[in-house]
């Protein structure tokens, strides 16, 4: 008798990620607020306090949001563990929805830097639990497409920051701005507490009850779902003590997909992504374009979505090993292009006849990202880690990959004076290529295996091609 879930189930899986990426959008459009902006508050008649703001209090604005979801992380373990993810994931309306509320009432650039703040720590919590969320609500034959929605979702609220910020006044933005955290909590407060955390609460009948709604009361999948979850969580750590430091290093499963997750997140930041949106308009303007930084902008919004799309629809066909190769691989060559071109044109060479190149590249490093590295890190890291310590986990690997985010931000000026902007391309080519070959040697293949299979296999125990033992013994039983 078949485990295959009906279509009606993975259909409730699609609503309750959709519904919980709705934070990711609000946050998306909290990231997309800073390059429209930057121009009306440096104006004469800013719409903020009394007097133009100055380049240096700019950078801080969009410094402090990146250094911001740190605040976020030493809590966000803690209170996931203790609350559920439900609860937390519901709080994020609070601080992305008193950043929009301090951006409208705003008198002065201390203001403001509050609301960044706010904001950040929105970020923050939408990176951490949004991903776990999804993981644990998803069967193993949609994980990866779901999993997918942050990075789209993150996108289409860029987008929609560079659209609004190019057609509406300041005040409307913001109005607007603080309609999605209502919109978010108003419909996932009808979404499930997920079926892995209520089963380490011993909370078993709810996390049937769980099961049950994500499954469209399909009894069969859900008494099979049950028992493969029961055996995870089993083979976790007991819910009745808290995860320390010292339970990341407890085998060398566990050790593997720590790595994997401190090596992919801030591969995303290493990648350069917060350097390409910084430079968006120089490199359209060295390629002669006539485009405006707000059209330019917005393209570069598109590429993303476009290539966030592009992910979602091939992760589960070209599984996630492959896109992180494709992706970091042509995020190298991207970036040894941008450098080879402005090198020759610091050397004072004819670069007008490829004037176009720096187009071409930052198009394909923009879709090349959002294809892979963007996407999958976010997918991955939740495959690789047992239930009772990713949460953790990806508290420290989120950490560190907004610690490099603020550094890469501060440090990319200086370090342009020092080896010039080419010099920093290579670097970002250089680090791109590492994680290219890490993701050769150390990242497995995790498209359509369950969880416990995935960890077998980082424990370096034999894993049958038939998956897992839970599965085989559940379909014998139906």
């Amino acid at each position: 008798m078949s485990k295959t879930p009906a279509k009606p189930g993975k259909r409730r899986q699609y609503t309750a990620t959709i519904t919980i990426n709705l934070s990711a959008v609000a946050a998306g459009l909290s990231i997309g607020w800073t390059s429209p902006m930057i121009a009306p508050l440096q104006d004469a008649n800013t719409p903020v306090g009394n007097e133009p703001m100055t380049q240096d209090q700019i950078s801080w604005l969009t410094a402090i949001f990146c250094i911001a979801p740190l605040f976020a992380l030493p809590f966000s373990s803690p209170l996931t563990e203790r609350f559920g993810r439900k609860i937390f994931a519901s709080s994020i309306s609070v601080p992305l929805g008193l950043s929009w509320l301090l951006t409208l009432l705003a008198k002065d650039f201390s203001c403001l830097v509050v609301a960044r703040i706010m904001a950040g720590v929105g970020l923050g919590m939408v990176i951490f639990i949004v991903p776990i969320y999804v993981a644990e609500i998803s069967s193993d034959e949609v994980r990866g497409i779901l999993g997918s929605f942050l990075m789209f979702a993150l996108n289409i609220g860029i987008l929609l920051g560079f659209i609004f910020g190019a057609t509406m006044s300041y005040q409307m933005f913001a109005i607007c701005g603080l309609t999605l955290p209502i919109l978010f909590v108003s419909g996932f407060a009808f979404m499930p507490e997920t079926p892995v955390y209520l089963l380490r609460k011993d909370c078993n009948d709810q996390a049937k009850r769980s099961l049950m709604w994500l499954w469209n009361s399909d009894e069969t999948t859900v008494d099979c779902e049950l028992l493969r979850l029961q055996q995870i969580v089993k083979e976790g750590l007991s819910s009745d003590r808290s995860v320390g430091f010292k339970d990341l290093l407890r085998d060398r499963g566990t050790v593997r997909g720590f790595l994997i997750a401190l090596a992919l997140l801030p591969g995303q930041q290493t990648s350069g992504i917060t350097v390409v949106f910084m430079y968006t308009a120089t490199i359209f303007r060295l390629a002669g374009s006539s485009l405006d930084p707000d059209s330019a902008a917005i393209i570069l919004a598109a590429m993303q979505v476009f290539g966030s799309f592009l992910s979602t629809m091939a992760i589960e066909r070209a599984g996630r090993r492959l896109l992180l190769l494709i992706s970091c691989l042509g995020m190298a060559i991207s970036h040894c292009l941008l450098g080879l071109f402005l090198l020759f044109q610091h050397l004072d060479y004819d670069v007008e006849s490829v004037k176009w190149l720096p187009v071409v590249a930052l198009s394909f490093y923009t879709i090349l990202y959002c294809i892979g590295i963007g996407p999958v890190a976010y997918v991955v890291t939740p495959e690789v880690l047992s239930p009772d310590v990713s949460g953790l986990a990806s508290s420290v690997a989120v950490a560190f990959m907004w610690i490099i985010s603020f550094v890469i931000i501060k440090g990319f000026p200086l370090a342009s004076d020092v080896i010039g902007n080419y010099g920093c391309f290579f670097v970002l080519a250089s680090c791109c290529a590492c994680t290219t070959v890490f993701t050769y040697f150390v990242v497995p293949e995790t498209k359509g295996r369950a969880i416990e299979s995935i960890l077998k296999e980082l424990n370096g125990e034999a894993v049958e091609a038939g998956g897992s033992d839970a599965n085989k013994e559940c379909s014998v039983k139906a």
